[in-house]
């Protein structure tokens, strides 16, 4: 399986610079070790990316559909 992680959060990191790290919304260590690929957070997916699956999604379902 391949696995896009779109999400973006951020979470307390006493070892970083800033305070905190970028994390997706996927456990990036357990899904790695069965994922056949998996986007990184930060630097895999990026807004016009996102938008452009989103739109392919809805285009899919109304094709489906058959709406």
């Amino acid at each position: 399986a391949t696995v896009v992680d779109v999400g973006i959060n951020r979470v307390e990191d006493a070892a970083s610079e800033r305070g905190y790290k970028l994390v997706g919304d996927v456990d990036f260590e357990s899904v790695s070790k069965v994922a056949g690929a998996i986007t990184p957070v930060p630097g895999g997916v990026g807004p016009m990316t996102i938008a452009m699956l989103m739109s392919n999604t809805i285009k899919a379902c109304r094709q489906i559909c058959e709406l």
